[in-house]
């Protein structure tokens, strides 16, 4: 057997203990009962010790170095090791008590924030999220040692590989001015119109789910190959080939409900498309957060706020709620889904106001890593950015500092990912739509087909062939700029062509 051939048996197996610890995951989230988790904090951490032990065994290294003098690699296995490489680096920077220790404290924290955050109690969490934030100190300052970057960097990096802080500050800070002249302008051009008829309701979650299911359906979800449930939090979970999403409904709101189902949609439709041939091995991989946010976000935001998703969406809104009147019309319900107003909570932010909540939680996540911010300080620190970036102030932790899962359960330099993801939809979908001209026309008659076979070569077939410039360039003409999300703002906020 070659080098190159043990490499790929060894990672089939790390990664497919991976999959298995994503499942369980994704159980402790949807299904499992309050009184196992201690035993599933147990059954994560082996899970991770184990791949981590398997990653970091000395033969490793030799055989990446065997493999790379080895002839006869096409650009997918020179790719593939590229990653194997990056993926050991990464794993040898961290000891495994400190992954176990990890594991379980992540683990507990995600159980306690689950009490915590409806009893908008974050007194009750502040003991486990220190320890969190320990341990996701020591790591990073591990990864930075072994890895040559900066403590953030080395955790941006196992989300965004190649990602880097000082660049996203450039990125950021232009955004942090652009946004605020913007969102006036867009408030402005807003108030000239008629304000938009509410929805009237309740809307049953019941009805809810299932106008879901039928809408994932037409955008091509195949629940034979997935799932959708509820969960605390919005999120996607599971494996390629059987992809687990989740959303939350509000009986007053159902388009918050809905618009998480096709966003988590998004993300699912990429880990579906992932090349079947390069299945657990580094390269069949999604390439990085920034990619798999762009897929959700191109979905949701892109195509289905457009006026040509009302059109076809609207009447089967009226069809699931028994609706009748002006309300329901697709004008009207237009203008509800693009509706500007800075709300409290990020996942139910308009694309206008969304990217502030981003900033300020890398911000505030980049000085908590640098030790500039301790856990006790955080509720007012938000407090503050909210207040200067949207010029709101949450009434309490459960709309403020408590509202996201991600720093409680370990997922630290993943924030920048969802701002940098939508400058990425809105660069893919434009390009998309200037190469097939019937892609917007499809979408209003509920046929994605165009759309996905656009979108299948360009990005989800790549997996993590190339980087993420190296792939928006290939497949856009350009590197990720901000370029095409400004323009699709003022495209749908000033102009008004939806």
């Amino acid at each position: 057997m070659t080098a190159y051939r043990e490499l790929e048996t060894r990672f089939r197996r790390v990664n497919a203990l991976g999959e298995a610890a994503g499942v369980l995951s994704w159980d402790m989230s949807v299904m499992m009962p309050p009184g196992g988790a201690e035993a599933r904090a147990e059954q994560l951490a082996a899970l991770k010790v184990t791949a981590h032990a398997l990653m970091t065994d000395p033969q490793i290294g030799e055989l990446l170095d065997r493999a790379r003098g080895e002839d006869g690699h096409d650009a997918w296995r020179q790719a593939n090791l590229r990653e194997m490489r990056r993926a050991w680096l990464h794993a040898n920077a961290v000891p495994s008590d400190l992954v176990e220790a990890l594991s379980k404290a992540c683990s507990t924290c995600e159980m306690v924030w689950r009490k915590a955050r409806p009893a908008s109690n974050y007194a009750l969490v502040l003991p486990s999220f220190k320890e969190v934030l320990t341990l996701i100190r020591r790591k990073a300052e591990a990864k930075a040692a072994a890895l040559g970057l900066s403590p953030y960097d080395a955790l941006l990096d196992q989300y965004e590989p190649g990602g880097r802080s000082a660049r996203i500050d450039e990125m950021f800070d232009a955004l942090a001015e652009f946004l605020p002249v913007f969102l006036k302008q867009a408030l402005e051009a807003q108030a000239r119109r008629h304000e938009p008829l509410p929805l009237p309701g309740p809307f049953p979650a019941d009805k809810q789910r299932a106008l879901g299911r039928r809408l994932m359906q037409a955008i091509g979800f195949d629940f034979t190959h997935g799932r959708l449930d509820e969960s605390a939090h919005p999120f996607t979970g599971g494996v390629p080939d059987d992809v687990r999403i989740t959303t939350r409904y509000d009986e007053a709101d159902f388009t918050r409900g809905l618009m998480g189902v096709l966003h988590e949609t998004g993300h699912a439709l990429y880990e579906r498309g992932l090349p079947p041939a390069w299945r657990l091995q580094p390269v069949g991989e999604a390439r990085g957060m920034v990619l798999h946010e762009s897929q959700s976000l191109l979905m949701e935001m892109q195509a289905c706020r457009s006026r040509a998703f009302v059109d076809y969406a609207a009447p089967l809104m009226r069809e699931a709620f028994g609706g009748s009147g002006p309300a329901w019309d697709p004008r009207n319900i237009h203008r509800l889904y693009t509706r500007v107003v800075p709300d409290l909570i990020r996942v139910d932010a308009d694309e206008v106001t969304y990217p502030a909540h981003v900033i300020l939680r890398y911000r505030l996540e980049k000085a908590m890593i640098a030790g500039e911010l301790e856990p006790d300080d955080l509720p007012g620190a938000w407090n503050d950015g909210m207040k200067a970036l949207l010029g709101i102030v949450p009434p309490d932790d459960r709309q403020g500092c408590l509202q996201d899962i991600h720093w409680y359960d370990g997922a630290w330099g993943y924030f920048p990912t969802y701002t940098l993801g939508a400058l990425a939809a809105a660069q893919l979908f434009a390009a998309a739509t200037r190469a097939d001209g019937d892609i917007v026309p499809g979408i209003r008659r509920g046929d994605f087909g165009p759309l996905l076979t656009w979108l299948k070569p360009h990005v989800h077939g790549r997996a993590s062939l190339m980087t993420t410039d190296e792939l928006m360039a290939e497949a856009t003409g350009e590197p990720l700029s901000d370029k095409a999300f400004r323009a699709h703002l003022e495209a749908r906020y000033l102009d008004g062509d939806g």
